[in-house]
């Protein structure tokens, strides 16, 4: 059996990932748009047309963002390493004929 489960990675730098801070932003963004979504519910305590309005278009807002945040780090880590941009970019040409 090995004694060492994992490898170790070490501490790291925590400046390494750039994708770190824009991840957690992005979560946060879609925490506080989740929350403000269940708390401008009108079914539950009718208010204002215009507070409603306000609420639900900042709550899309803030869900929008982070959504889009989150979607740029994943592609940034999970995406196609693009050592050429001038070949990807005969690549993309050349495939559409």
């Amino acid at each position: 059996m090995n004694p060492k489960p994992y490898e170790s990675h070490g501490t790291g730098d925590p400046t390494a990932d750039p994708t770190a801070v824009p991840a957690a932003l992005g979560l946060g963004l879609l925490a506080v748009g989740g929350w403000l979504l269940t708390t401008a519910r009108p079914w539950q305590k009718p208010g204002h047309p215009l507070t409603l309005g306000l609420g639900w278009t900042a709550s899309a807002a803030l869900l929008v963002c982070g959504l889009v945040l989150l979607a740029r780090c994943v592609r940034t880590v999970h995406g196609r390493p693009d050592t050429d941009p001038d070949a990807a970019v005969a690549e993309a040409t050349t495939t559409e004929d």
